[in-house]
């Protein structure tokens, strides 16, 4: 049985933007380049452009040899651990393109590695070359074939290929779908000049606000939903304040929404006030629930409860001492709370007044990153991100912990 080596890339300039792929078809036996695929896509974001990419490298994989096993090797590291069932698929762009990659060998003949960005050059490359016709304003694919391959049976047959020889044409063969290209939103080339991007309509935008600093936050102490409430110090009215008048300078903002804590609703009414708009609260915007944590400083809690902050610092899954709530469950409430609030307020900017927990997590999953990327941020009192989210279903994130408006 014959084993092949899959390498590919996808990108776009924008997330959403101008966006391409590249896929490599390597022997792994002897890493000679079997097969070389590419194509511009239009605007689609990273992350379906990866997935286009796997998806063309796995059929490309299967015209040379449908009996074959495979090893896909990508530096996209959420990809890799969806389709290897380590991370579930939730992103209603992303289900159908993983959906049609694992139809095209049977299960348990493809698996997946991740590997750095440095050792992805090649799929890498071809990414970038079918983005850069794009610019040009071309429809453009590629499709090479190093080595002699018999591709009369093949879909789309009648495409020159030989030693060295690349042919372009209208579409990779048997690369693209219908439903492929609905969930890429790719109707046209977007980049050339005097273009303009596929006009997706205005996001909504949510400007995430962090409550001012309580007496509890210079102490670094846990502070969550299941705590004393406590209200905002001096200091902190003066940060709500000073956040306030930088928003009213902007003049943005259309909507105020806050979590129904004590600190944030202060600050969320210092706010609200200058801007002259009402306050609506939704308790889907809390801080996490820290259980018997609540109000001790780490160092506290690992003197105290050390096996279990050491399974909640490894597991998103682990709660607090005493039932408080895990980052696993706080991610779920902040997920529906996002969709309801996105379906809402939909082509408006809304302030959203919260706390470390929640911004963390929604810019986490705009991102699609890793749960212990919770701990890689950094968040301070009154700090404003931004995260718009497109009608297409995909997001980016604009700003994180700015507080310039402090200084």
């Amino acid at each position: 049985m014959r084993e092949f080596i899959v390498e590919a890339d996808g990108g776009s300039r924008g997330n959403p933007g101008p966006a391409g792929y590249g896929a490599v078809v390597r022997d792994a036996a002897t890493g000679e380049t079997l097969r070389e695929s590419a194509e511009y896509i239009g605007v689609a974001t990273n992350n379906v452009a990866e997935y286009r990419g796997l998806l063309a490298g796995l059929r490309a994989a299967h015209a040379l040899d449908p009996d074959a096993t495979v090893h896909v090797r990508m530096d996209s590291k959420l990809v890799v651990e969806q389709m290897s069932g380590r991370w579930k698929i939730k992103h209603p762009d992303m289900k159908p393109l993983a959906a049609q990659a694992a139809r095209v060998f049977p299960p348990g003949r493809v698996t997946y590695e991740w590997i750095p960005r440095d050792r992805n050059k090649h799929a890498d490359r071809l990414a970038n070359e079918a983005m850069d016709a794009g610019a040009r304003g071309e429809r453009w694919s590629e499709t090479e074939s190093t080595a002699e391959v018999d591709t009369a049976g093949e879909a789309g047959a009648g495409v020159s290929e030989g030693s060295g020889a690349a042919a372009r044409v209208g579409e990779v063969p048997g690369a693209v779908d219908d439903t492929a290209r609905a969930d890429t939103r790719a109707a046209k080339a977007v980049a050339a000049p005097g273009w303009a991007p596929a006009d997706m309509g205005t996001p909504a935008t949510f400007v995430l606000l962090r409550h001012g600093e309580t007496p509890l936050t210079p102490q670094k102490r846990f502070s969550g939903s299941g705590g004393t409430d406590p209200s905002l110090s001096d200091t902190g009215r003066e940060q709500a304040e000073r956040a306030a008048a930088m928003l009213a300078r902007r003049g943005t903002i259309q909507a105020v929404v806050s979590s129904p804590l004590a600190r944030t609703q202060e600050t969320a009414g210092i706010v609200a006030a200058r801007l002259g708009l009402d306050v609506s609260i939704d308790d889907g915007l809390r801080e996490t629930d820290f259980g018997a944590w609540e109000g001790l400083t780490f160092a506290e809690v690992r003197e105290r409860y050390p096996d279990d902050l050491n399974a909640w610092l490894a597991s998103p899954d682990a709660e607090p001492t005493g039932g408080g709530e895990s980052f696993a469950a706080t991610a779920t409430r902040l997920a529906a709370t996002r969709d309801k609030l996105v379906a809402a307020h939909a082509g408006r900017t809304v302030l959203l007044v919260t706390h470390v927990t929640p911004i963390k997590t929604l810019v986490r999953l705009a991102l699609g990153a890793p749960p212990e990327s919770l701990f890689r941020m950094e968040l301070s009192a009154a700090s404003l991100s931004v995260v718009a989210y497109y009608a297409d279903g995909n997001a980016s994130v604009r700003l994180l912990n700015d507080t310039s408006h402090l200084r």
